[in-house]
C-alpha cells in the first residue's frame, strides 16, 4: 500500500507557486470543530450536517470530465477543489474520491497517436498536408495508466494555491477484503488527515479487472466502482458525510427527463421499491441504482449521504458548501422518518383542498371566516396560555429585542379586534372570487368575461407576530387561496392552537387541508427556492427578513416591503394641537409596527417656537430617544445624539428630528430616505396639502392624520396579509383584492379566427357590455 501512496511534489511550471509544499500537523487545539462526534448513528436531518468534521466528496466520471469524454473539465474542477479547500481550512478533514484517471489519459493518448501519424504520414508522403487519420479503440487500462499521474498532478497545483497538500491514494478490491492491507490503508489515511492533508483516491484502473456482475459478501460492499469505493472507504474510515456528485440533481422517483419525475428531497432505507431507475450516466461504470446501493451501505455503516449535481454551472460553485451549510440540494439520505408529511406534500395537500376552497359558494367562505372569528374568542384562554408559554420563553432565552416581543404578546383585546376584523372581511368578501369585471361582445354570439381568480398557492413567512396567522388565514379562506405558513420558533406554541382552530373552522366544508403551517426544519430559504409549487411570497417580518426572502425567492414573486421608515412633516402651517396628538400616536401608539414614525420633518420658521417646544417636550415625557439630523443639530449647542443614517427604522420608542426649509424639501427628503411607505403632512394650508398627497410617491400618504392609519383593518379591507411598497399589482395595505389575479373567459359556437379574415364572414364589434355591482360569473 505505501508503495502506491506519494505525496504530490511535481507541478506545472507555469502554474508552480512553491517548490515547498506546506504540512501542518493538525491538532485538535487548532480545529475549528469540537472533537468527532460517536460514530455510528448517520445525522437525521440536513442541518445537522453542519456538524460533519470528516467528509468525503465523491466525484463522478460525468463531473470531472468533459462532454467529449477526452480532458478534463477545467473549470467545474477547480470550482470543486475551492470549496473543498475552503472546508478543509475551516478544521474539517476532506477526502475526495475521484474519477477521471481514464479520461484524462485518453486526451493523451489521442494526442500522441495523432502525433504519431502526422509524423509518419509527412515523411511518406513528403508535404505537410494531412488526410484523414483514424484513432483506433483506447484500452481503458491503458488510458488510466497514462491519465493518472497527469491528473493527479492537476489536483496538487489546485490545492497549493490554498496552501493545502495532497495525497495519492490507489486502491483495488483487495485493499479492502485483505485485512493486513486494509490496516494499512486505514493507518495511512489516518495519518494524513492528522497531517492536515487531503487524500485523492481512486480505484487503480490501471490493474483492476473489467467489471463483472458481484455479490456482495456478508455485508462488505465490492469495489466495482467509485461509488462503491466512497461508500466502504466512509464506513472504513467512520466518515460523518459522503457527498456523491453525479450529473443529475439527486434521486428521482422515476427516470429524470420522464413528464412525473419529482426530484426526491429525502430518501429513506424501504424506499427503493417505489422508484425506477433510467440509464446510468454518459460515462463511468456506475449508475443511480449503484449510487444508491452504495448510499444505503454507507447510511448503514453510520454516515450520512446527499446526492447531488456537480455539473450544473448555476450551482457547482457552491453545491458542496450548500449541502454542509445545511441547505436543500440534491437528495439526503436518512435513517430517521418524519412523522407528518414533508413540505412538498403539504403543498400538494393545500393546492388540492384550495381548488375546492375557491370552488365553494361566497357564503360558504364566508360562514368558515365567521367559524373563525368565534372559536378566537371562544379559545381565547388557551390560546393566551399558549403565548404566555412563548413569551416566558422568548425573555428567557434573551436572544429577542423588546420589540420583537412586544409583536409576540397577545391580549384578550388583540384577540377580540381580530374577531372583529374577521367578522369585516366575511361581510364584504361575497363578491370576491368570480367577481366579471369586464363584459365584451367580440363578435355576434361571441362574448368575452374577464373575472377574478385565487393566485393559488401562498406562502406567508412571518416573525413573532402570530396575530397575522388568523388575519391571512382569512384572507386566504375569502380569496380562495391555497395557504402554507412559516412562523417563527418564537411562537411555536402559539401558532400551533391558532392553526388547529383555523382547521377547525375550515373543516366545517370540508377543506381542512387548504391551509398549512410548515413545522419541519425546512430553512426559508429552501421554501423560496420552491417555484414550481408556490406563486406567491408575503414575509412578515423585519426588514432583513424581507431582504433576504426576497434575495433568495428565484423565480417566485415576493409581495411586501423591507423597512418601514415613515415620515411625519410639520409644516409652518400646522396647528399646534393637531400636531402634538398625531406626532405622539404616530410613534408611540405601537414603536414597534412598520407604520411607526421614524423621522420627524420640522419647518425651519418653526424652531425655538412654542409648538416645536411642546413637542420636544411631549416626545421627552413618553420616553422618546431623539437623534438629531445633520441640519438639526447644527442649529443647537448640545444637540441630542446625530443620527447615524437618515434611512433606519428603529422599531422603538426612537426617532430622528429633521429640519426642513419648505414643504417641497420635505417632499425631497422623503424620496431620498423614505421607503415607500406611509408618509404624513400636518398643515393647515390646503393647497400645501394637496400638492403633498400628490408629490408624495408612497404607498400611503396621509393629511393631518397619524401614520398607524396605514393598516388594512382601519381601512376597511377586513385585514391584511402586509403593506407592499411595490408598484406593481398591489400596494399598500394589501387585503382581499391584492390577493386575485384574473382570468379570460372566451364563450363562442365554433368560432374561427379565418372567419374574421379579409374572406371571412365575420367582423369584429368589440362592444362593451354593461356588468351589474357584484355580477358573478
Amino acid at each position: 500500500m505505501f508503495a502506491r501512496l506519494a505525496l504530490s511534489s511535481r507541478l506545472p511550471s507555469r502554474i508552480r507557486q512553491s517548490n515547498v509544499c506546506p504540512v501542518p500537523i493538525r491538532t485538535f487545539s487548532q480545529a475549528k470543530f469540537s472533537l468527532p462526534r460517536p460514530h455510528g448513528k448517520s445525522f437525521a436531518h440536513r442541518s445537522e450536517l453542519k456538524q460533519a468534521k470528516r467528509i468525503v466528496v465523491k466525484l463522478g466520471s460525468a463531473v470531472v470530465t468533459r462532454g467529449d469524454e477526452c480532458g478534463l473539465a477545467l473549470g467545474r474542477l477547480a470550482s470543486i477543489v475551492e470549496q473543498v479547500a475552503m472546508l478543509q481550512n475551516q478544521g474539517r478533514e476532506m477526502m475526495i474520491v475521484t474519477s477521471g484517471a481514464v479520461a484524462f489519459g485518453k486526451q493523451r493518448l489521442r494526442h500522441e497517436i495523432l502525433l504519431s501519424q502526422s509524423v509518419r504520414q509527412a515523411l511518406h508522403s513528403g508535404q505537410n498536408q494531412l488526410k484523414d487519420m483514424s484513432i483506433p479503440v483506447l484500452e481503458a487500462r491503458a488510458c488510466a495508466a497514462a491519465g493518472q499521474s497527469g491528473l493527479m498532478a492537476l489536483y496538487e497545483a489546485m490545492f497549493t494555491q490554498y496552501s493545502i497538500c495532497t495525497a495519492q491514494i490507489l486502491v483495488t478490491n483487495l485493499d479492502f477484503h485483505d485485512e493486513q492491507k486494509r490496516r494499512n490503508l486505514n493507518s495511512t489515511l489516518h495519518e494524513l488527515l492528522r497531517m492536515n492533508i487531503v487524500p485523492i483516491i481512486n480505484t487503480n484502473d490501471a490493474v483492476v479487472p473489467p467489471p463483472v456482475p458481484n455479490s456482495d459478501l456478508q455485508g462488505v460492499i465490492s469495489i466495482k466502482d467509485n461509488d462503491s469505493l466512497a461508500a466502504r472507504l466512509a464506513v472504513e474510515m467512520k466518515v460523518d458525510l459522503l457527498v456523491a456528485l453525479s450529473d443529475v440533481q439527486g434521486l428521482y422517483d422515476s427516470p429524470p427527463g420522464t413528464d412525473d419525475a419529482k426530484l426526491i428531497d429525502i430518501f429513506y432505507p424501504g424506499d427503493q421499491q417505489s422508484i425506477t431507475y433510467g440509464t446510468k450516466s454518459r460515462v463511468g461504470i456506475g449508475g443511480m441504482e449503484a449510487k444508491v446501493k452504495a448510499a444505503l451501505w454507507a447510511l448503514q455503516g453510520g454516515t450520512s449521504v446527499v446526492i447531488a449535481n456537480g455539473t450544473d454551472p448555476k450551482v457547482t460553485g457552491h453545491v458542496i458548501t450548500d449541502i454542509v451549510e445545511g441547505k436543500k440540494v440534491g437528495t439526503f439520505f436518512s435513517e430517521v422518518k418524519p412523522a407528518g408529511p414533508t413540505v412538498e406534500q403539504q403543498t400538494e395537500m393545500a393546492r388540492h383542498a384550495g381548488r375546492t376552497l375557491a370552488s365553494l359558494h361566497p357564503d360558504q367562505r364566508g360562514e368558515i371566516i365567521c367559524c373563525l372569528a368565534e372559536l378566537l374568542t371562544e379559545k381565547k384562554d388557551e390560546i393566551l396560555s399558549a403565548n404566555k408559554k412563548d413569551m416566558e420563553i422568548a425573555t428567557a432565552s434573551g436572544r429577542f429585542s423588546q420589540p420583537l416581543i412586544n409583536r409576540l404578546s397577545l391580549s384578550t383585546s388583540k384577540l377580540n379586534s381580530l374577531a372583529i376584523g374577521l367578522r369585516q372581511l366575511a361581510a364584504s368578501s361575497r363578491d370576491s372570487v368570480g367577481r366579471v369585471l369586464r363584459r365584451t361582445r367580440v363578435a355576434n354570439n361571441l362574448e368575452l368575461e374577464q373575472i377574478t381568480v385565487p393566485i393559488g398557492v401562498l406562502l406567508v413567512i412571518f416573525e413573532s407576530r402570530p396575530d397575522c396567522l388568523p388575519q391571512v388565514s382569512a384572507l386566504a379562506i375569502a380569496s380562495g387561496n391555497a395557504l402554507l405558513l412559516k412562523g417563527g420558533k418564537e411562537a411555536s406554541y402559539t401558532n400551533k392552537i391558532l392553526h388547529q382552530l383555523t382547521q377547525e373552522a375550515l373543516s366545517i366544508h370540508g377543506v381542512a387541508d387548504a391551509i398549512q403551517l410548515v413545522s419541519t426544519r425546512e430553512e426559508v430559504e429552501d421554501l423560496c427556492r420552491l417555484d414550481k409549487l408556490i406563486d406567491l411570497i408575503i414575509p412578515r417580518g423585519s426588514s432583513q427578513l424581507v431582504r433576504d426572502i426576497q434575495r433568495a425567492a428565484k423565480g417566485i414573486p415576493v409581495l411586501g416591503h423591507s423597512e418601514g421608515v415613515c415620515h411625519v412633516y410639520i409644516d409652518s402651517e400646522a396647528s399646534i394641537d393637531k400636531a402634538i396628538d398625531c406626532v405622539k400616536d404616530s410613534k408611540c401608539d405601537y414603536p414597534a409596527a412598520c407604520n411607526a414614525m421614524e423621522t420627524l420633518l420640522i419647518h425651519r420658521d418653526l424652531l425655538r417656537t412654542p409648538v416645536f417646544d411642546q413637542i420636544i417636550d411631549m416626545l421627552r415625557a413618553e420616553h422618546v430617544k431623539i437623534h438629531a439630523g445633520p441640519r438639526f443639530a447644527s442649529y443647537l449647542t448640545f444637540s441630542p445624539s446625530e443620527v447615524k443614517s437618515l434611512r433606519t427604522e428603529y422599531g422603538d420608542l426612537e426617532c430622528c428630528i429633521e429640519v426642513v426649509d419648505s414643504m417641497q424639501d420635505a417632499v425631497d427628503h422623503i424620496h431620498k430616505y423614505g421607503s415607500s411607505h406611509t408618509d404624513v403632512i400636518i398643515t393647515e394650508n390646503e393647497e400645501t396639502a394637496e400638492q403633498f398627497l400628490q408629490q408624495v410617491d408612497s404607498a400611503c400618504v396621509f393629511w393631518n392624520a397619524s401614520s398607524r392609519f396605514a393598516d388594512g383593518y382601519r381601512f376597511g379591507l377586513g385585514a391584511e396579509v402586509g403593506i407592499s411598497t411595490a408598484r406593481i399589482h398591489a400596494r399598500g395595505p394589501v387585503g382581499l383584492e391584492g390577493l386575485l389575479t384574473t382570468k379570460w373567459v372566451l364563450r363562442g359556437e365554433g368560432h374561427t379566427v379565418a372567419d374574421f379574415s379579409e374572406q371571412g364572414s365575420m367582423k369584429y364589434l368589440h362592444e362593451n357590455i354593461p356588468v351589474p355591482q357584484g355580477s358573478l360569473a
